[in-house]
């Protein structure tokens, strides 16, 4: 089968593997139908999460069960299903809280020996392991394009909120509008959000978060803070949402969140940066950081979009084969495409 795999910094490249076999009895194997590309696969593709050469990368997908373990029965051959990034094992001690995204067992597809092992969905085929707590059953009508947001990234977004415990009538900041960062400004507004703040330098996503209902502001060419601050009585934000994941939308962040308000970083932090502790310490605030729970709000996630509330469908800008990965992954590198989506 075909497989996208990582070579080097700026390099991956389509190579031919074994069609995987099923190796325990809930796992599951999959005909992949459409897989994504994600902000998180950058981050391999410039070598900031080592994964070893020829590893097959991708997290997100779409496709038809082929073949199902006797203790396999949340999913059956034949069913079209969408996958969860991480896998987690529902006993142990940790998911036994919810806290599935920490599961002492946990895995996170197409990440390298370091996040579990578990080759990508960037293929024609993938092993799904754990397939009772990782799979769920795509919805009569729903496109391949927005099935494949629920198991990761509308499920990031919605977890940036939820984690942050925004309620109804709150007001929310987001900062980058990528991906997650829309799909969390849907949630927020879906939440009952009374006022969204949308915060990039892109014009095009700037304008989408405002088709979605949310006050775009432009990171350079207006004040953040100044906007917030005039629109909410100079308090700030109930809520602030880091979508971008570095020290300086951090530091935005605590300085564009009201007192005793709430930060959720959902962005992938890495290396060293300077935030300013001692006045989110100042403040009193809540900082939320974390990979998203995605197993715990999928079901959730779905109904929603079911229902019309949540809709990632205008994010997709692109659909490329899979044998056009490689440029794909460059486009999506120059940051001119919102969303890819690979097919077969």
């Amino acid at each position: 089968m075909r497989a996208v795999t990582f070579q080097a910094p700026g390099e991956v490249r389509i190579e031919e593997k074994p069609v995987p076999e099923l190796g325990a009895a809930d796992d599951a194997l999959i005909r992949v139908e459409a897989s994504g590309i994600c902000g998180s696969d950058l981050h391999i593709f410039h070598g900031q999460v080592p994964v070893e050469p020829g590893f097959t990368i991708g997290h997100e997908f779409v496709g038809t069960v082929l073949a199902a373990g006797a203790d396999v029965e949340r999913v059956a051959v034949g069913d079209r299903v969408l996958g969860c990034f991480h896998t987690a094992c529902a006993t142990c001690a940790t998911c036994l809280r919810g806290d599935y995204h920490r599961c002492e067992r946990g895995r996170i597809f197409g990440h390298g020996a370091n996040l579990g092992d578990l080759q990508g969905a960037q293929a024609d085929q993938l092993l799904v392991p754990r397939a009772n707590v990782t799979l769920r059953r795509v919805p009569e009508g729903m496109s391949d394009d927005v099935a494949l947001f629920a198991g990761d990234v509308m499920g990031t977004g919605y977890h940036a909120v939820a984690h942050a415990g925004m309620r109804s009538g709150d007001t929310v900041a987001v900062l980058g509008l990528g991906p997650v960062g829309l799909c969390a400004v849907q949630a927020a507004l879906a939440g009952g959000a009374s006022k969204v703040f949308a915060i990039d330098s892109v014009e095009q996503r700037l304008a989408m978060a405002a088709d979605f209902g949310a006050t775009p502001v432009h990171l350079t060419e207006e004040e953040p803070k100044r906007v917030v601050r005039a629109a909410t009585e100079k308090r700030g934000v109930d809520v602030v949402v880091d979508a971008v994941g570095a020290a300086a939308p951090l530091a935005m962040a605590v300085s564009l969140c009201r007192d005793a308000g709430t930060v959720s970083g959902i962005g992938a932090y890495a290396g060293k940066g300077e935030v300013p502790l001692g006045l989110a310490w100042l403040k009193g605030l809540t900082l939320r950081l974390g990979l998203a729970n995605v197993i715990a709000h999928v079901d959730r996630v779905l109904s929603l979009i079911e229902a019309g509330k949540l809709d990632p469908s205008p994010l997709v800008t692109h659909h490329m084969k899979l044998d056009e990965a490689a440029e794909a992954y460059a486009i999506y590198d120059r940051r001119e495409a919102l969303k890819i989506v690979l097919t077969p």
